[in-house]
């Protein structure tokens, strides 16, 4: 019994590279075909008749359908995937403008919170109190921004910010 075994030095350096090079190629190949089926579905320029074509094209003859549809349609490809990546990028600033726009600055409803609070702790008076109820309400003040409430000028010492213990 005699069986040839391969040991690592039976296997040239220059072997080993044409593996790997065919290897990456063959990747690279399924990467193209699986970009082009994609965007094929994501052409609103085609109909469902010539989707389907190009879908049956690109299945049946891989290598010919592929290279025929780079040839026929690959400008409008790079023009479709620059326009989604955009619509990607626009959709993610107004979801990061919407949320810092709600989570930084407070309600009406919240500022008539903490006024009720300091008007319960004693920080600020009932009139003064109500002449800054009635600034939120009737949007004397830009909304989240009440920052203070100043008092008569008899009192100039009772300014009153809206942060607990400063006086």
């Amino acid at each position: 019994m005699s069986t040839q075994m391969n040991v690592a030095y039976d296997y040239p350096l220059l072997s080993a590279f044409w593996t790997m090079l065919w290897f990456f190629l063959w990747i690279m190949w399924f990467v193209l075909l699986f970009r082009v089926i994609l965007d094929i579905f994501r052409d609103d320029g085609l109909n469902g008749w010539a989707k389907a074509g190009w879908l049956v094209f690109c299945i049946v003859l891989p290598f010919l359908g592929v290279l025929v549809y780079v040839i026929a349609r690959g400008k409008s490809m790079g023009r479709r995937e620059i326009a989604q990546a955009r619509e990607q990028q626009e959709a993610f600033n107004a979801y990061i403008r919407q949320t810092a726009a709600g989570g930084g600055g407070g309600s009406k409803v919240d500022e008539l919170a903490r006024l009720s609070d300091l008007r319960a702790r004693g920080d600020i008076t009932d009139e003064e109190f109500a002449r800054a109820k009635e600034m939120i309400l009737t949007s004397g003040v830009p909304e989240g921004r009440a920052t203070s409430v100043t008092s008569t000028p008899e009192s100039p010492d009772s300014s009153v910010s809206s942060t607990p213990g400063r006086r």
